[in-house]
């Protein structure tokens, strides 16, 4: 009963948070949106206190049951687990192992260090969750949007629009490699020894452990049942069990209850210390007893974690193909408006991607800068950021990007537009254009003559940095191929207009 109420939580918490990451109408959010937010990290780093005591308490009470049902990435390991074909399902592949202080503990250290210092890749590849929203956004989106496509082209066929395409891209090819090899990486160690990656490199999963030793409930020996026979240690994926001594190391066990229910003689139980003796007591409560315990606990589970969601080629009508822009080479990278500045950026965020995910303009894409890779950076070859847009603040679980009213965006500078005057078509072509000003949002670029003594000399734009919030529209669409005659320059600390 408790490996069944595991499983079915699991898998409802796994799915409901790929949908997040794999959505992109907004929809996800708004109805799972809080599963983000309880992750362990985002939570300590939003300083969302109450979700922070609630799953440290939830360990003291229930053990490491957060990485077997909350934590997408360990749940991820399961299925990669699995689905690894085997010649005989009966018989369990996996063994005991002692702990490797050596590895978990300095990797628990690195892990800090980089997080004070605002070393945001290394952060990003270590933590849990953005590894899993990584995976999920590089690899999986694109697969749901493809197949997304596939349903806009039948319905449109019945004269139906409920589907419409969407581009199907790589907004960064270092990150997609990083994802595919993480994917990898993790399938391999699922296969060969099941939570080896909690066990030993995940921070979260150490962080955890040093309360999860003091559990209330734990996996428990009944000596006197125990026949030595090792099926608990053969199917125990956390390899904590050492079926000669019998012992459970409480710290590395996720409470999966894959052994209870391998032990043919009822030696294990999951139970208090008190409860737990080695005695046959637990034997004459009987298998109903047990399984009104399991059957409690797992309610007790989803009642706890319910409590803490409260806390394509374009074309010219196709006539001509339009040449693709190119990003320009900006000296200070944008970041989201609510990110307040750079370094808050660095020091806050995992590269969890699910801003990427939901940025409904497609400008938000992975950085690829050695300190801040995999972090979001803005860049508008694909669209603009749009004044009544915040959808990036809403969707942020770990507070990098803070949330902001509509109103609020339109007086954030995020930077400032710079005119180049090589690139502008009033230059090049010699017609008259004046696009970037008709659509600047701010108001803050005018056309002024380019010969201020000849008010005939053809009109080219002049920006007011004062009022410019770099949203991105004069860049976007500026009709220069392949770089725009007007770019927006970043901010290393926004300000208010």
């Amino acid at each position: 009963m408790l490996r069944k109420i595991r499983i079915t939580l699991a898998l409802v918490s796994f799915l409901l948070l790929t949908w997040l990451f794999l959505d992109f109408t907004g929809t996800a959010h708004h109805w799972v949106g809080w599963l983000a937010k309880i992750q362990f990290l985002p939570a300590v780093l939003s300083m969302h206190v109450a979700v922070v005591i609630g799953l440290l308490l939830l360990t003291l009470l229930l053990g490491r049951i957060y990485c077997s049902v909350v934590c997408p990435l360990g749940i991820l390991q399961d299925l990669l687990a699995h689905v690894r074909p085997r010649k005989n399902k009966k018989v369990g592949r996996y063994s005991y192992s002692a702990e490797v202080r050596w590895l978990r503990y300095p990797v628990l250290v690195l892990f800090l260090v980089a997080l004070v210092a605002g070393v945001g890749s290394l952060v990003a590849l270590l933590a849990p969750y953005s590894s899993f929203g990584r995976i999920a956004s590089n690899l999986f989106q694109p697969l749901y949007e493809m197949g997304n496509n596939v349903l806009a082209d039948i319905a449109a066929r019945h004269d139906s629009y409920t589907f419409y395409h969407v581009d199907v891209w790589i907004r960064s090819l270092p990150t997609f490699i990083i994802a595919a090899v993480s994917l990898l990486l993790l399938a391999v160690l699922a296969w060969i020894g099941g939570r080896t990656y909690c066990n030993t490199i995940c921070p979260v999963g150490t962080l955890l452990s040093f309360v999860s030793r003091f559990s209330f409930l734990k996996i428990r020996f009944d000596e006197a049942k125990c026949r030595n026979c090792s099926a608990c240690s053969k199917a125990c994926k956390a390899a904590c069990i050492d079926f000669q001594t019998h012992h459970v190391d409480a710290s590395r066990c996720v409470v999966c209850g894959n052994c209870i229910e391998s032990c043919k003689f009822g030696a294990l139980k999951y139970a208090p210390s008190a409860k737990g003796r080695k005695t046959d007591s637990q034997a004459q409560a009987g298998p109903d007893s047990a399984s009104r315990r399991a059957f409690l606990i797992g309610s007790a589970l989803a009642t706890t974690t319910a409590a803490l969601a409260q806390v394509k080629a374009k074309t010219d009508g196709g006539l001509a193909t339009i040449e693709d822009k190119v990003a320009p080479e900006r000296q200070t990278p944008l970041t989201p408006p609510g990110s307040l500045s750079a370094r808050h950026m660095a020091q806050h965020c995992t590269g969890c991607q699910l801003c990427v995910a939901q940025c409904p303009s497609q400008v938000l894409r992975p950085s690829t800068g050695l300190l801040t890779m995999m972090q979001p950076t803005m860049s508008y070859e694909r669209g603009y950021c749009r004044p009544e847009c915040n959808r990036c603040s809403e969707v942020c679980p770990t507070g990098a990007i803070r949330p902001i009213r509509h109103e609020e965006k339109s007086s954030i500078q995020i930077g400032h537009a710079v005119w180049v005057k090589k690139n502008c078509v009033v230059i090049t072509d010699g017609v008259a254009c004046g696009n970037c000003a008709r659509h600047c949002p701010a108001g803050a670029i005018q056309m002024v003559p380019l010969d201020a003594d000849d008010p005939l000399s053809p009109k080219v734009p002049a920006v007011n940095e004062a009022k410019c919030i770099g949203c991105g529209a004069c860049e976007h669409l500026c009709p220069a191929r392949p770089f725009s005659a007007i770019y927006v320059e970043g901010h290393e600390v926004h300000k208010e207009v």
